[in-house]
Formats: structure tokens, C-alpha cells, sequence
């Protein structure tokens, strides 16, 4: 099969032919429909990722059919269209068995623990409990968007925020997370701020519905503006890009009682932030990670782009073939792309 792989962290990486994936028993292999390309994969390319083994096929946001089942596959059958999280649950774990799969003992990560999604096929293991069936009705370009960054969004807000109509939520960083971000806080009813850096992310975050955009650029203090805009502070603030500055300002943003969720993944010497201990205890606020999504929870997301009609193409940015791919993904962090980036033709 034709795959994007590295032998080398920060090296080439070469579209070339490796070996089709088999079957284990508890695994199922997908023929690749459409994947995104995350920061996240650059950050594991770039060797900050201690579960990658070189040499590596990169790509965790995926869409596939199933071709092969192994010998313990009993709720899927070949031709099945799916998407899985990019955390998946071992099923038998203290936090599997309490249905928190996201934060599994034992976990498996395409893209990551194993070979991933840029290439022609690949083998997802954990597959009883972590595969999840798409709706006919949702291709799978689309469906490619949830990846890593729509589900984590969609949990950080509404399962660890609690996010209610009418509430203000700050957003630092309009990539794929951020935007989602705002999208799904839209749809929940709340006032929404989008900050970057760059101006065309704030104007697709503009495209997608934000209240207000600030751009980080061109403001010195950027947690005072928040509040300028809201009257003393928001609800709810999230850093969706990983950067100290970021996470910091993100809960200089909160009115008192509010909540900092941090999605973007910090990395190397940034994990270690200060953070402010006595404005938490002066104000009770509250600080949430959010890591994905449990498979057995994604029928919720279907039920609200359903019921609020939310195309998920407008956070798509450019559709490429593998080869594009890799182009963007060593030059990401040079020239970061706008929205989501889907490969949609592996050749």
C-alpha cells in the first residue's frame, strides 16, 4: 500500500509503498477514506510523542471501511463505514470499566501507538469498543472533521464546561479545535470571542458564526479586552492551540466562578506553565483538561448536527492527496494552515 512514513523525528517523509497492515484478533483493517492532519501530528513528527517507534506511518483523524476483521470482532462486519477516537479504550481497565475510555490505562492511538492514517489502509485495534458507525448521510470528508479536534471541542465544552445558553466563551486559537470550538458553543447558545494571531483565522472564525475577534497581534493585554467585552470576564475561557501564553491569559479571561478548559496540547519545556494558585482560590475557578471522547458518546454529537444543521465543511480549509499532505506537514509549523486540512486521495 502506498503510506507517508519517516524513519527519522524532523526528517523527510517519504510517500512510498510498505507492507498492508494484518489483522490481530482483537483489530479490524480500514481502507482510508478520508483523514485530517493535526498539529498533533506534526508534534509527533517532531519527536515529542514518547509512544512512537520509528520507523512511522502518522494520522489519527480518520475515516474507513472495514476490509479485514480479526477472530474476536463480533459487533462489526466488512463494508461498515466508520471513524474512531483518537484515544481508544483496552475495554477492561479501572477507567474503561467506569466508561471513561478517553483516559484509558492501556490506550491505543492511531497515529500515535501504532501505525496511523496516512496511507492507504490501516489497522485499528480495541475495535469492538472504539469503532463508531457513521450515518450514511455524513461523508466522509465531513466526518474526517470530528478527527481529534471536533470531539474534544464538543467534550470540553459540554461535558467538563457545561456550557448553557447564554453564557460568553473565550477561545484562544481559531485552528481546527478552536473553530470547532466556536461552532458548537454557537449552537449552544452562547456569546462567543475568537483570538489569534493571524487574521485569516479570525476571519473564518468571522465565517462560522464568532461574536467578537481579537486579534492577539495587534493588543497588549488581551485577557483586559476580554473583559472589556464582557463586562468583567467569561464564563468559560479555552486554550485550543497549547501555548503558555494562551493557557495563562485564557484564565486571566474568567469572570469569577468561570471555567478554564485546556484542549491544545502543550509540549516539550511549554507542559510546565505557572499558573495563577490564588486568583483560582480568590475567584473558584475551575481548571479541565479534555482528551478526546469515548466512542459510546459520539451519538450525541450526530443528534446535534442533526438538530442544529452544523456543515462541518465549512471548517475544511483545503482537501489534498497524500503527497499534499506531507508537504503541509513539514511546513506546519512555518505556515500553519487555515482550517482543517483533509487528505481525501492516497496515491
Amino acid at each position: 500500500m502506498k503510506a507517508a512514513i519517516y524513519h527519522e523525528f524532523g526528517k523527510k517523509v517519504n510517500l512510498t509503498d510498505v507492507p498492508d497492515p494484518i489483522p490481530v484478533a482483537n483489530s479490524v483493517i480500514l481502507k482510508v477514506h478520508s483523514t485530517g492532519l493535526c498539529r498533533s501530528d506534526w508534534y509527533g513528527w517532531q519527536g515529542f510523542d514518547k509512544d512512537i517507534v520509528l520507523p512511522h506511518i502518522p494520522g489519527h483523524e480518520l475515516v474507513g471501511e472495514i476490509v479485514e476483521t480479526g477472530s474476536q470482532i463480533k459487533k462489526w462486519k466488512i463494508g461498515d463505514r466508520v471513524t474512531v477516537p483518537f484515544v481508544g479504550g483496552c475495554g477492561e481497565c479501572p477507567e474503561c470499566l467506569t466508561g471513561n475510555q478517553q483516559v484509558c490505562d492501556f490506550q491505543f492511538q492511531p497515529g500515535f501507538t501504532s501505525w496511523g492514517s496516512f496511507a492507504e489502509f490501516t489497522k485499528i485495534e480495541y475495535a469492538n469498543q472504539n469503532l463508531v458507525l457513521l450515518p450514511d448521510h455524513l461523508e466522509s470528508i465531513e466526518a474526517a472533521c470530528l478527527g481529534c479536534r471536533f470531539i474534544t471541542a464538543f467534550r470540553g465544552l459540554v461535558h467538563q464546561a457545561e456550557i448553557k445558553p447564554g453564557q460568553q466563551v473565550a477561545v484562544y486559537g481559531c485552528g481546527g479545535v478552536g473553530l470547532s470550538a466556536i461552532m458548537i458553543a454557537k449552537a449552544y447558545g452562547a456569546e462567543t470571542i475568537a483570538i489569534d494571531l493571524s487574521q485569516q483565522s479570525l476571519e473564518l472564525a468571522r465565517a462560522i458564526g464568532a461574536d467578537h475577534r481579537i486579534n492577539a497581534s495587534e493588543v497588549d493585554d488581551v485577557p483586559q479586552a476580554v473583559k472589556d467585552l464582557t463586562h468583567g470576564g467569561v464564563h468559560i475561557s479555552i486554550d485550543a492551540i497549547g501555548k503558555p501564553e494562551a493557557s495563562i491569559n485564557s484564565i486571566y479571561s474568567l469572570k469569577k466562578k468561570g471555567k478554564h478548559i485546556q484542549i491544545g496540547l502543550l509540549q516539550g519545556t511549554h507542559t510546565q506553565v505557572p499558573i495563577p494558585m490564588d486568583l483560582i482560590v480568590a475567584h473558584e475557578l475551575e481548571i479541565k483538561g479534555s482528551h478526546g471522547m469515548q466512542a459510546h458518546r459520539y451519538d450525541e454529537i450526530f443528534s446535534l448536527l442533526d438538530k442544529k444543521d452544523i456543515h462541518l465543511k465549512s471548517l475544511i480549509g483545503d482537501v489534498v492527496n497524500l503527497q499534499g499532505g506531507i508537504d503541509k506537514l513539514m511546513t506546519m509549523d512555518s505556515n500553519p494552515p487555515s482550517g482543517i486540512t483533509i487528505i481525501h486521495q492516497f496515491y
